[in-house]
């Protein structure tokens, strides 16, 4: 099992300092692809005008728009709440940007009382992410939402949703 209380500490380092956010999710997109095993892509997609926006990620080539309620990216956001989808394929609805994904998890990114973003990490593998992993993540993503409370409302385009 990953140690995801290193990779908060190693999230805090890497971001403590750096008051760009697109250069933060960027690295920790990084961190998570290379840390944890058995990802084919790891990144973060932005609310805007009721669509998640692609963002800095690692991986292959990603769907540029998902519409809020839409494949799960756009459940997390809707329903509010992180989706741990142990196979894709039976999930209703479920966006294929990568036919080689068979498993996801998102957790939503909040700033300022409301969801800025999502954390998206997908798996070849089916049933890869377990509660533990939704846990770790939701505590991973918690580290960029302390960041983002201190730059939200001075930085243009993290505003809008």
């Amino acid at each position: 099992m990953p140690d995801y209380q290193l990779l908060c500490e190693q999230l805090k380092a890497l971001i403590s300092d750096v008051p760009e956010m697109i250069s933060n999710y960027a690295n920790a997109s990084a961190l998570l692809f290379y840390s944890l095993s058995d990802l084919n892509w790891a990144g973060f997609y932005f609310l805007k005008d009721n669509k998640l926006i692609l963002g800095p990620f690692q991986g292959r080539t990603a769907c540029t728009e998902i519409e809020v309620g839409k494949g799960v990216c756009g459940t997390a956001v809707k329903e509010d709440c992180t989706q741990l989808v142990p196979d894709v394929h039976q999930f209703p609805g479920h966006i294929a940007c990568d036919s080689r994904s068979n498993s996801e998890i998102v957790v939503p990114v909040r700033a300022g009382g409301r969801i800025v973003a999502v954390l998206d990490i997908d798996s070849p593998l089916t049933g890869r992410f377990s509660e533990d992993d939704k846990k770790g993540l939701e505590n991973f993503v918690s580290v960029l939402e302390e960041k983002l409370e201190t730059v939200f409302l001075s930085e243009e385009g993290y505003t809008e949703s």
